[in-house]
């Protein structure tokens, strides 16, 4: 027997995503955004309302960077969802982390993090069925802590998703498959 659950918002995992701008002074600013997806191959999708700190700095810039969450940085993670840097203009820097410029956009890299996509920004959309900002992927980095013999090791991205029905977080760190393979076992 199923039972009915009073939640909307029930897919899981959802991705725990660091968005990070330059603020109009050039100081940080970083805001946690689970409601983020790829588009297509080369663009990335947020759901994310015109009032963030972080729009209004992505549509003033052209540019942002997309980090993954990882589990040693969960608290500094979570804090930049609790937290608005149209409040607290220094928040970045209340977590103690760092960053440095990307390579490829004028948006800030949280060195903490070890994957990082860098993007353009492309349109901000508003209907609605929602609201958000449209990137193309220009360029993407991985800590060599994250890499073996040339490629990314997930693994050892340690990658933390949100989970909508407890309001949690956990870890994403082991493979159980190989994607466009494993399901060929049952292709005739």
């Amino acid at each position: 027997m199923r039972e009915k659950l009073k939640i909307t918002e029930g897919i899981f995992p959802m991705p725990v995503l660091m968005v990070a701008t330059y603020n109009e002074d050039g100081s940080v600013n970083v805001m946690n955004a689970a409601w983020g997806t790829m588009q297509e191959r080369d663009h990335v999708a947020l759901n994310l309302t015109e009032s963030h700190k972080t729009v209004i700095n992505i549509k003033a810039r052209g540019a942002f960077t997309v980090s993954i969450a990882d589990a040693t940085h969960v608290v500094e993670a979570d804090y930049f969802g609790v937290e608005t840097g149209n409040k607290v203009p220094d928040k970045f820097a209340r977590s103690g982390l760092t960053a440095t410029k990307a390579e490829m956009v004028d948006a800030p890299v949280i060195n903490e993090f070890p994957l990082c996509l860098e993007c353009e920004f492309v349109e901000y959309q508003n209907n609605e069925y929602g609201v958000g900002v449209i990137g193309k992927v220009v360029n993407v980095t991985a800590d060599e802590s994250v890499m073996v013999d040339g490629k990314l090791d997930m693994s050892l991205v340690n990658a933390i998703a949100f989970d909508p029905y407890t309001h949690g977080y956990y870890k994403v760190t082991e493979r159980v498959g190989e994607a466009f393979k494993d399901g060929l076992k049952l292709k005739k």
